[in-house]
C-alpha cells in the first residue's frame, strides 16, 4: 500500500482547499443554515466548473476518470470547509449507484447533468421507529402494469427539497429489497424540512402512492442488496474523509491555542493535561487517517474493502467525537460560543458519524467479518 499522494491528487488537495478556502468560508456556513435555499448555488456550479462532480464518472460520460482515493482526498478537504452543498447525496452516492445500476441511456443522460452541476440526487434510507439497517425498511413497491406504487416515509433525506431524483429504497413483496430512481417533483411527494444538529437540510419525505416507471427500477433483490451494501460501504467510508477534514483543523487550532494561551502565569500548553489531551488528538487523528486512506486505497485498486470500511467507520466515528470533545476542553468556554469554529466542526463531525451507520453498527460487521 502507497499512501503518498501523486502529483495530480497533490494538486487536487492543494486546488481544492484554496479554492473552498476563498469560495466556502464559514461565514458562508453559518449564513446558509439561515436560508431558505438549501445551498448556495454559485458556489455549487463553481464546483462543477472545478471538475469536482466527474470525479468518479469515467471520461466517456465527459467525467474526470478518476478513482475512490481522489474522491476521499476531495471530501476530507471538503469537511474542512463544512460544505454546505449536496456534494455527498449527488457524486458519492447518486452517481454510484447511477454507474452500477443505471441503464445506457440513464448514464447517458444523468451523469453528464452530474458533472455540470444541473442534477441534484438525494438519498431516501432511513425510516421511522426503527434503527440503521436495510432489515428496517419497510416502505412498499408493488407492482402495477409497466409501473412500481411505492409508499412509504423516509426521515434524514438530505436536501431532498432541492433534489431532481430521489434514489428510494422499498421492499418489494415476494421479491425483497429494491432501489428505484424517482423524480423529487411527482405531486405525490411530500416533504417537511428538519431542523439538524450540523445544519444540512434535511427532510422527511412522504411516499403516498407515487407511481414510478420500470425503466426508473435500478435494482431488485439480491442485486438491490449488493448495491445498497456498495452504497453503505462507500458512503460510510467518505463519511470517514469528511470527519477527518473536521478533525485536522480541531486539532491544529488546538494546538496553536496550547501554545500561545496563558492561564495562571504560563502557557496552557506546560500543563501536562493540555499536553495529554494533544497528543491523544494527534494519535487519534492520525489512526483514523490510516485506516481511511487504507479502505480507500483498497476500493481504488479493485480490491475488496468491506471489512476495512466497517473498521473505519467504527473506529473514525468515535475517534473524531473524541478529538473535536478534547479541542472544546483546551479552549474552554469560548469554542462553544457560535463566532467560533470549533462548535461547526463537532456538529459535522457528529452527523457524519452516524450517517451510514454508527460505530455499534460497523462494529457488529467487523465482528461478523472475523467469524464471530
Amino acid at each position: 500500500m502507497d499512501l503518498n499522494l501523486n502529483i495530480e491528487q497533490s494538486i487536487l488537495k492543494d486546488s481544492a482547499r484554496d479554492f473552498l478556502k476563498a469560495e466556502c468560508p464559514k461565514s458562508l456556513v453559518r449564513e446558509v443554515r439561515e436560508w431558505e435555499d438549501d445551498y448556495p448555488e454559485e458556489l455549487w456550479h463553481k464546483m462543477a466548473e472545478m471538475g469536482w462532480m466527474g470525479v468518479l464518472i469515467p471520461e466517456e460520460y465527459d467525467g474526470i476518470g478518476g478513482d475512490f482515493l481522489d474522491l476521499t482526498i476531495l471530501i476530507e478537504v471538503m469537511g474542512q470547509a463544512c460544505l454546505p452543498a449536496p456534494f455527498f447525496s449527488t457524486v458519492v452516492i447518486g452517481g454510484t449507484a447511477l454507474l452500477l445500476a443505471g441503464s445506457k441511456e440513464q448514464k447517458k443522460d444523468l451523469l453528464p447533468k452530474i458533472i455540470a452541476g444541473e442534477l441534484v440526487v438525494s438519498y431516501a434510507l432511513i425510516e421511522p421507529g426503527n434503527w440503521y439497517g436495510f432489515s428496517n425498511v419497510n416502505t412498499s413497491a408493488v407492482e402495477e402494469g409497466d409501473s412500481y406504487i411505492i409508499s412509504g416515509t423516509k426521515l434524514f433525506v438530505e436536501y431532498a427539497r432541492s433534489a431532481n431524483y430521489i434514489l428510494c429504497a422499498a421492499r418489494v413483496a415476494n421479491e425483497g429489497l429494491a432501489l428505484f430512481l424517482v423524480k423529487a417533483d411527482n405531486p405525490s411527494i411530500k416533504m417537511k424540512l428538519f431542523n439538524t444538529l450540523s445544519y444540512d437540510k434535511q427532510c422527511e419525505v412522504v411516499f403516498e402512492d407515487v407511481k414510478v416507471p420500470k425503466e426508473n427500477l435500478l435494482a431488485l433483490g439480491q442485486p438491490a442488496n449488493d448495491l445498497l451494501a456498495t452504497l453503505e460501504e462507500r458512503g460510510a467510508l467518505a463519511k470517514c474523509a469528511e470527519m477527518l477534514g473536521c478533525m485536522q483543523p480541531a486539532f491544529e487550532m488546538s494546538l496553536a491555542y496550547a501554545k500561545e494561551r496563558e492561564q495562571f502565569g504560563r502557557l496552557i500548553g506546560t500543563f501536562q493535561a493540555i499536553q495529554h489531551h494533544c497528543v491523544n488528538m494527534v494519535i487519534d487523528l492520525n489512526s483514523a487517517r490510516y485506516i481511511t486512506y487504507l479502505a480507500a486505497w483498497k476500493i481504488a485498486q479493485g480490491l475488496p474493502a468491506a471489512k476495512e470500511a466497517a473498521m473505519a467507520k467504527s473506529y473514525t466515528s468515535a475517534a473524531s467525537n473524541r478529538v473535536i470533545k478534547l479541542g472544546h476542553q483546551i479552549h474552554g468556554a469560548i469554542s462553544y460560543c457560535d463566532e467560533h469554529d470549533m462548535h461547526l466542526f463537532y456538529r459535522k463531525a457528529k452527523a457524519a458519524s452516524i450517517a451510514f451507520g454508527d460505530t455499534d453498527h460497523h462494529l457488529e460487521k467487523v465482528a461478523q467479518h472475523l467469524g464471530l
